[in-house]
């Protein structure tokens, strides 16, 4: 069976204090992992050595720390930017690539990603590799094209063995914070195009690559969500922040 993730996203909340509340309330969760589950926590960049160090201590083999992001070189003269080395190197083994916020806010194009992912795999990181449609391309019914084209341009210079390390995550950002809803259906309907985009390229390997939905997974619809056959979990924003919503996310996956 593909892996089953549950993938919280703190973006950028959280005091340091709040940090460290929160994840030892989920990490003391009495659950035991089927060998297929994962937990993945996305926390901002200065909690990074903070929540490994937590986490070690726990043994909990199937829990995992990961970056919200890594600079597209390998080191050099960028102010402010942290490189998959770094991540590397104290321990990071997820790294979040291409969220909707990322590509709006900052400009990051398919050919940057293409190459953040490069570095990213070359140093041994497991890519949570975002793509997605807004409201203005959903409501002109080419979603598809526009989804197929983000993982063209970013993945399919990828070899198997390599994009078999990826995992994608897909957010309908149209359904994100405009009041409009994404049903189960919608999501297994887009998941399964993403396989089929997959397999035209790689064949039977797209059945072994997991895709996450990303567009406002809370405890409320969680199993819903995860018990269509093509979605493999979820990247969890805003509920990742509360332990109990987390908990029942988690709870539900396959």
């Amino acid at each position: 069976m593909r892996k089953q993730i549950a993938a919280a996203n703190w973006k950028m909340n959280l005091t340091l204090g709040q940090a460290e509340k929160l994840l030892d309330e989920v990490l003391a969760i009495d659950w035991t992992p089927k060998a297929h589950q994962e937990v993945v926590f996305a926390v901002p960049a200065p909690y990074l050595y903070p929540a490994l160090t937590k986490l070690r201590a726990t043994g909990r083999t199937q829990v995992h720390i990961s970056s919200q992001n890594a600079y597209s070189e390998k080191s050099g003269a960028y102010t402010g930017e942290t490189s998959a080395e770094m991540l590397q190197s104290i321990g990071v083994t997820h790294v979040i690539l291409g969220h909707s916020e990322r590509r709006e806010y900052f400009g990051e194009t398919d050919h940057v990603l293409a190459k953040k992912l490069d570095i990213a795999l070359a140093h041994g990181l497991t890519p949570i590799f975002c793509c997605g449609e807004p409201l203005t391309v959903r409501e002109a019914g080419t979603q598809n094209a526009f989804v197929a084209k983000q993982i063209e341009h970013s993945l399919f210079h990828l070899d198997d063995a390599q994009l078999r390390k990826v995992v994608i995550a897909y957010e309908p950002i149209w359904a994100i914070g405009t009041g409009k809803t994404a049903t189960s259906a919608q999501a297994q309907e887009m998941h399964a195009f993403l396989r089929s985009v997959l397999a035209k390229k790689y064949g039977a390997t797209a059945d072994h690559i997991s895709i996450l939905y990303g567009g406002s997974v809370k405890a409320a619809n969680a199993a819903e969500i995860f018990a269509c056959p093509d979605v493999d979990g979820g990247l969890v924003g805003g509920a990742s922040l509360i332990a109990k919503e987390f908990e029942a996310i988690i709870r539900a996956l396959k």
